[in-house]
């Protein structure tokens, strides 16, 4: 597909985006007296909107292996990082979560205002020790509330075959509440490359691992299989990756 064009597309994929966020935050606004579930799945209809409009504009699609892996009941996802996709497919793949993010994005109007309708858990990244408590102590929260949890422990987006080293804080909720994990693999940057407004068409792979159960162990043996699981299975991605349409 033609540069032009895919500028073109994604121009008006954005023009969209901005749209949804108004017409989505507002119903959520009038849904604020609902359970926060119910509630969740009411903003979840940006993310389903979006998600759609990627296939229809670009041919962006996605399958996903391991979905007999998802447990019946709350569970810490913890995942590799390349783009905003797996934010809004993870939506739609999982029951309703809670994500870690700095709270810088609360701010942004609309936008930030349906975040924090959603429970996420905010963070101040420059002050790390409070961060990493916070984190802990509101992600046990969100779990007992029946919330799973979404951490990307690369920290920020990281382009296809350049992982970073996974930061530690989803595995220590997983061993303060004793929640399993849930390791998830996915090749997203191929398709919605990071600090890129392109788009490109093609089929990302999502792969679910088996649950790492979280009792009885220290935080940094949970990270360390969670990490290594993850690198054997982005291996295997990108070892078969396909090339753009």
């Amino acid at each position: 597909m033609k540069t032009g064009l895919l500028f073109c597309k994604s121009l008006l994929y954005y023009a969209g985006q901005m749209v949804s966020t108004v017409v989505v935050c507002i119903l959520a606004l009038l849904c604020f007296a609902l359970p926060p579930l119910a509630r969740a799945r009411v903003i979840g209809l940006w993310a389903r909107f979006n998600i759609w409009t990627l296939e229809w504009l670009f041919g962006v699609r996605y399958r996903v292996s391991g979905l007999e892996n998802i447990p019946t009941s709350p569970a810490i996802i913890i995942s590799n990082h390349q783009s905003a996709w797996e934010t809004l497919a993870f939506q739609l793949i999982f029951p309703a979560q809670s994500y870690l993010l700095k709270r810088e994005l609360l701010w942004i109007p609309f936008f930030g205002w349906g975040l924090a309708l959603n429970r996420p858990i905010a963070i101040n990244r420059s002050k790390r020790i409070r961060a990493l408590d916070t984190l802990v102590k509101e992600g046990v929260i969100r779990l007992e509330e029946g919330r799973w949890l979404v951490i990307f422990p690369e920290g920020t987006r990281r382009e296809p075959g350049k992982m970073a080293k996974f930061q530690v804080g989803g595995a220590m909720i997983a061993a303060k509440s004793g929640y399993p994990v849930v390791p998830v693999s996915h090749n997203s940057g191929l398709f919605w490359p990071k600090r890129s407004l392109l788009k490109y068409p093609g089929t990302i792979d999502v792969v679910i691992g088996p649950v790492i159960e979280s009792r009885g162990k220290k935080a940094r043996q949970i990270n360390r299989e969670v990490e290594e699981w993850v690198i054997s299975s982005q291996k295997d991605l990108l070892g078969s990756q396909q090339t753009r349409a």
